[in-house]
């Protein structure tokens, strides 16, 4: 079956209801572009969906020298959520690192948003420390095969950024996709700037009362070797989702692996916690 009338068949399964507007946020070195197949299935079904760059990343014009706070990184997603019209509300997705950024989205803008989803994503919450979480997960990606952390100024003197090497995205990130979406993505995948721990934590400050009001969805994958399952039900222990979906035969880009296996998820909890 074609994909736009297999995605018209899963929205009639699980509809119909009122169009849905889903706000996408990719990870650390990618972009819009890596939601590409998500965004054609949302479209084609009818519904509105909005994939950003966050800063330094894609078509973004900055570099990320030029982004030396993770507030600056952050600043892309924060400036559409404050767009949106009072009274409108969104199916928030976050991918990997873009766990963090849906994070201050809800703390900041919780009445905007239906329900956050996070794909494979550092979760912190209010009692689950966001230093632990960053630290951990970017000193396992910064030791991985080729991957590289290249300064600015010198080893002890920083900035410095984090490149992503082919290697590491063949092995830990697309190890599951399609050989075209890892030469996409060996294509487009720009550098991260290394942001401490400390303006992390000073930017991601959570609360119960809008952060924990928001309704949490966390979608595992279980062949996830960038970020590892162990890892993904340690955070999913610490800081309980109200839901936790999994899509089995998932790589770390879901969305390029499983590209209609996710599609349907997203919306039948977009329908939910409509």
């Amino acid at each position: 079956m074609e994909k736009s009338k297999l995605a018209y068949a899963n929205a009639t399964v699980l509809g119909p209801k009122a169009k849905k507007q889903f706000v996408l946020v990719h990870t650390l070195g990618h972009g819009a572009w890596s939601w590409y197949k998500i965004v054609a299935l949302m479209t084609s079904s009818g519904h509105n969906v909005t994939a950003i760059d966050l800063g330094a990343s894609a078509i973004n014009p900055k570099q990320a020298l030029e982004i030396p706070h993770f507030s600056d990184y952050l600043s892309p997603l924060m400036e559409f959520m404050a767009s949106l019209p009072a009274g409108k509300k969104v199916v928030l997705v976050g991918h990997s690192l873009g766990g963090f950024a849906i994070s201050k989205a809800m703390e900041t803008f919780p009445q905007k948003i239906s329900v956050a989803v996070f794909l494979s994503a550092l979760m912190p919450g209010p009692i689950l420390n966001v230093t632990d979480i960053y630290t951990k997960a970017l000193n396992a990606t910064i030791v991985q095969l080729d991957n590289r952390v290249a300064y600015d100024n010198g080893p002890t003197n920083p900035p410095a950024t984090l490149i992503l090497g082919l290697n590491y995205l063949a092995a830990s990130v697309y190890q599951l996709s399609p050989i075209e979406d890892l030469t996409l993505a060996t294509t487009l995948v720009r550098p991260f700037y290394l942001y401490s721990a400390e303006d992390v934590s000073k930017e991601i400050v959570l609360t119960n009362k809008r952060y924990g009001s928001v309704r949490r969805v966390f979608i595992v994958a279980p062949e996830n070797n960038a970020l590892k399952k162990e890892f993904q039900q340690w955070m999913i222990e610490k800081n309980p989702p109200d839901e936790m979906e999994q899509i089995e035969g998932s790589d770390h880009a879901t969305m390029m692996s499983k590209p209609q296996q996710l599609f349907t998820t997203l919306l039948r909890i977009a329908n939910k916690y409509s």
